[in-house]
């Protein structure tokens, strides 16, 4: 799994102009699902995703994380994070997961963060959805948290 993580003061979610999901504060987190991931792979990227210490302390050191913040995150599926762009002008999505699994990982990956940080502090796209998504990055701080390497040597894997 891959997770783009921004840290934003505003996300927001849209569906053929409806508001889906906003948040203040926090991040907006953008959600790959590869098809060798397993139910492991999302409780740790939701364990790191909530722990990431990426906001500023009184020292203005980025030491402080959503449970000292009290932030807010908002996840996007983004199965384009798995394309392979190596081969001409036409991305591959062969290593992205199918939409049945990728789908259900996604939603263990928000069940996860939900558990860790509250229901109320957690929003989400649509998944499979056309959707407008806003991001007020903060800083800019953007970072790429993954668990592609525990993928090694598993069945089915291509890294």
């Amino acid at each position: 799994m891959k997770a783009i993580v921004q840290r934003v003061r505003h996300g927001s979610v849209a569906v053929d102009g409806i508001l889906v999901s906003e948040i203040g504060p926090g991040f907006v987190v953008l959600l790959g699902v590869r098809h060798a991931d397993l139910d492991e792979d999302a409780a740790l990227l939701s364990e790191k995703t909530a722990n990431l210490r990426v906001f500023e302390d009184a020292e203005g050191k980025m030491n402080k994380s959503l449970f000292d913040t009290g932030g807010s995150v908002l996840v996007v599926s983004q199965f384009t994070l798995y394309a392979d762009t190596r081969k001409g002008n036409r991305p591959s999505f062969v290593d992205a997961a199918p939409p049945q699994q990728a789908e259900r990982l996604y939603n263990l990956y928000l069940t996860h963060l939900r558990r860790i940080l509250g229901e109320a502090r957690v929003g989400a796209g649509v998944f499979r959805a056309h959707m407008v998504v806003e991001i007020v990055n903060d800083g800019p701080v953007t970072l790429e948290l993954s668990t592609d390497h525990r993928a090694t040597g598993r069945e089915g894997s291509t890294k």
